[in-house]
């Protein structure tokens, strides 16, 4: 596996971390070109997809100007150029006009220790010095809205398949099986092929309610209707299992599956998010809620093609995050024709890949039996990649042995792993 430096990991990681800023209105006044190309880079991170965001010129002078009649929004971000003794003549007026629970943020042009601190004497709620990365900036205002129930928000990771049968669903439960029964992180399948989802094939359960149970009453969805429609796996893995009928298949709603997610982060830190190999429009939002996203794949040019055109759109639709990880699925199998792998990573133009070699015993025994592949063959080469995407999955340090894609995975660290354990109460 190929991954970039570790400072993009590092920015990257912190931003896979940071959970949406809630639906708030939130205005940027621009003083500069770089003020402005920040502000643009921001509001198309995931992490302020949810908030109405509105960005003027002006700089400071415009945000009083704006606000002499009008209230102030939930946060307000301002820039100016201006030298310390001018801008806290600046920030007096702006007080003057800035009501009540406006988070106000300041991007100015002074580095300088002495200056942060005296600006959050003054009340400001941050302060930042450009140039910085938009990780960076968007960390910031993240944790503005975090307060106490911060450690309690936990992460969403996709999965979706090139096209049917590449196996992106087996992919996707046993490592979550792994994480929630090996790591001990508390974790929630969620099968989101209505009508003919395999999670509750796999893991060899019969759910009496499930997801169409959620997505059908998202008006009285709450974290006790949640609880009661989470079927217990084990004591660390729960399942929202897909009806698997075509009576009960239920249009998907963006808002109603964002109101399930959100409610899924406060009861769980992990989130497995299995979705369909059709697409859908409702996808975007479940790509845009996520933390990361695998594309499980074959190496055909069937699946060449549609894992370009998904790598494409995900890139647009989160221009700032991290890539998703390429899963080159069933490789080996028997005569079948491939494209090589890495011509089929850089032509879909994805650095990041595990291979998962085909084994025809152990899938086909585990899925007989109603078993994770893990636990039937865990010293498998299949096995040890699938660890891999575990790791990655949720940045955990990969084990030593088990490096069968080459990965440098091992060599990082994440400062989430404790919170990961840590978070969730659910029994």
């Amino acid at each position: 596996m190929h991954a970039p430096d570790n400072h993009t990991h590092v920015l990257q990681m912190e931003m896979n971390g940071l959970p949406p800023l809630p639906a708030i209105n939130a205005h940027f006044f621009a003083e500069t070109p770089a003020g402005e190309a920040l502000y643009q880079q921001a509001a198309a991170t995931r992490q302020l997809r949810r908030a109405h965001v509105e960005i003027f010129p002006g700089g400071i002078a415009g945000a009083v100007a704006a606000y002499a009649q009008a209230p102030t929004p939930e946060l307000l971000v301002v820039e100016s150029s201006a030298q310390p003794d001018q801008l806290f003549q600046q920030l007096a007026s702006l007080a003057e006009v800035v009501v009540k629970g406006t988070r106000v943020v300041v991007l100015g042009h002074v580095n300088d220790l002495f200056l942060y601190r005296r600006m959050l004497a003054e009340g400001v709620h941050d302060y930042m010095a450009l140039p910085l990365p938009v990780e960076q900036f968007v960390a910031s205002l993240s944790q503005l809205f975090q307060g106490d129930a911060g450690a309690k928000v936990g992460r969403v990771i996709s999965f979706m398949g090139a096209k049917g049968g590449v196996g992106s669903s087996v992919i996707a439960h046993n490592a979550a099986w792994l994480l929630a029964n090996k790591h001990k992180i508390n974790t929630v399948v969620t099968d989101m092929d209505l009508a003919f989802g395999t999670a509750g094939i796999d893991f060899n359960v019969a759910a009496a309610q499930t997801v169409a149970d959620a997505l059908a009453g998202t008006e009285r969805l709450d974290e006790a209707m949640i609880d009661r429609l989470l079927h217990k796996c084990s004591e660390h893995l729960m399942l929202l299992a897909a009806p698997g009928t075509l009576d009960e298949v239920v249009p998907i709603q963006e808002q109603g599956l964002n109101t399930m997610l959100d409610l899924l982060r406060q009861i769980v830190p992990l989130t497995v998010l299995d979705l369909p190999s059709d697409w859908d429009n409702w996808m975007r939002a479940a790509i845009i809620q996520s933390e990361k996203i695998v594309i499980t794949s074959t190496l055909d040019l069937a699946a060449l093609r549609n894992v370009k055109v998904l790598a494409d759109n995900i890139r647009k639709l989160r221009p700032n995050e991290q890539p998703p990880l390429l899963v080159l699925n069933q490789v080996g199998m028997g005569k079948r024709p491939e494209v090589p792998v890495e011509k089929f990573a850089e032509t879909v133009g994805l650095a990041d890949y595990i291979v998962v070699p085909f084994d025809e015993v152990a899938f086909g025994a585990a899925a007989m039996e109603g078993r994770m592949m893990l636990e039937e063959a865990p010293d498998s080469e299949a096995a040890a990649a699938i660890r891999q995407v575990a790791a990655w999955a949720a940045d955990l340090p990969e084990e030593q042995g088990n490096n069968a894609a080459g990965s440098v995975l091992q060599q990082l660290i994440s400062p989430l792993v404790e919170k990961l354990r840590g978070a969730g109460k659910k029994k």
